[in-house]
């Protein structure tokens, strides 16, 4: 509840878009920030009181944050062998499916995975670590800021007709939404996992029994 005070205090404040710039860059490297809940809810706020300059604002507040987040996780991943080794390197679907796509398709990489729960850590680290250019990186990293940015607006627009402008109504149903999302990616990944390990065991028993044969 004392976060969602911050937060509601903060919708009511002219420190709005510099504030939210800050809590999606910090997000980055500390995925740990209401910054989603923030956005959507200033969103929500925003649509439902018709106020376009606002919408606009923070678009832009939120790429940009998202940007200079992702550089400052780069350079991390570029600078340091051990900071961050551990979310890079882990053997988990997330991570192998990153390092595969990274440095032939890192358009695919740094967009697709920023919308799946911890990806954008995983993969604009990896990204410095496996030695992505910057000039092919930072091109990618504004596209994916930008889908993720355009994404947020839309769910706060769905909910800007719902919520009627109330900024008490439009925090908590950027919060509600903020976990619905993550929990149905977290299930998205679960299933995928699940079938790529039912499709191994299945390749494994061909190949027992083509060897028996």
């Amino acid at each position: 509840m004392d976060v969602l005070a911050v937060c509601d205090a903060v919708l009511h404040s002219a420190w709005l878009l510099p504030v939210l710039v800050a809590l999606v860059a910090i997000d980055a490297p500390f995925p740990v920030l209401p910054s989603e809940t923030l956005l959507m809810s200033a969103a929500a706020m925003a649509f439902g009181g018709h106020d376009a300059g606002m919408v606009v604002g923070l678009f832009l507040a939120a790429v940009l944050g998202s940007a200079l987040g992702d550089l400052v996780v780069f350079g991390l991943g570029r600078s340091s062998r051990r900071l961050l080794a551990r979310a890079v390197d882990a053997e988990c679907g997330l991570s192998s499916w990153v390092r595969r796509h990274l440095l032939l398709r890192p358009g695919i990489a740094l967009v697709g995975a920023r919308f799946v729960p911890g990806g954008r850590l995983v993969s604009t680290a990896a990204a410095g670590r496996y030695g992505l250019g910057l000039r092919r990186f930072l091109p990618w990293s504004l596209a994916s800021s930008a889908a993720w940015a355009v994404y947020m607006l839309l769910i706060g627009m769905l909910l800007g007709p719902i919520t009627g402008g109330s900024p008490a109504l439009s925090l908590l149903a950027g919060a509600v939404m903020a976990a619905v999302t993550a929990l149905g990616f977290a299930v998205a990944r679960r299933v995928q996992a699940r079938r790529a390990a039912l499709a191994a065991q299945r390749a494994d028993r061909g190949a027992e029994l083509v060897g028996v044969g």
